[in-house]
């Protein structure tokens, strides 16, 4: 009997061996430059390279400074035939700026313009200009934001990293946003 199963064990051993060999692999995290591009929400890192990490009490203090921040959101918005489509109402940090899709690890050549030439228009050229970037908690879309700035040589960036999931969570206010035109 048990030479009668012998083979049998042997064929499925083979397939399951076979089926494990042929399985795709995991999509990559990260592209060559170090920018995430998938899996955006995700659990994120404590800090990210360059940047201050901060919590929302230490965003409240900057926003009291009079050197005040710019806030940057990056969430995402949909994009279709040369415009922004609203497929649901996105609130924002009152005061921010919204550059949407800028967070995403691989930009096309528009939209890195984009997200250049709004930080160049808002910070009024000074790359010194106090900026935070965020977006919701778990979201690797303001990390890349704060990587992509770093890059352009802005020196005082601030990563909220756990962005407006952790505003609303204080109970703060929130006001509704619309893009920054791609214009």
């Amino acid at each position: 009997m048990l030479r009668a199963l012998l083979p049998a064990c042997v064929l499925v051993l083979s397939i399951t061996c076979h089926a494990e060999s042929v399985t795709p692999s995991a999509p990559a995290l990260f592209n060559a430059d170090g920018y995430r591009i998938s899996l955006y929400r995700s659990p994120t890192p404590d800090q990210a390279a360059g940047a201050t990490v901060i919590g929302t009490q230490q965003l409240q203090s900057l926003l009291d400074q009079p050197r005040k921040p710019l806030l940057i959101d990056v969430y995402r918005r949909q994009w279709l035939q040369g415009r922004f489509i609203e497929d649901e109402p996105h609130a924002n940090l009152p005061g921010s700026h919204w550059l949407a899709n800028t967070g995403d690890g691989e930009l096309s050549a528009q939209w890195m313009d984009y997200f250049t030439r709004h930080l160049r228009r808002l910070s009024d050229g000074h790359l010194d200009q106090p900026t935070v970037f965020y977006c919701r908690a778990d979201c690797w879309l303001s990390w890349n934001a704060v990587k992509r700035a770093k890059a352009l040589g802005y020196s005082e960036v601030y990563w909220y990293r756990d962005g407006l999931d952790a505003w609303q969570a204080a109970g703060l206010p929130v006001s509704p946003a619309q893009p920054e035109t791609l214009q």
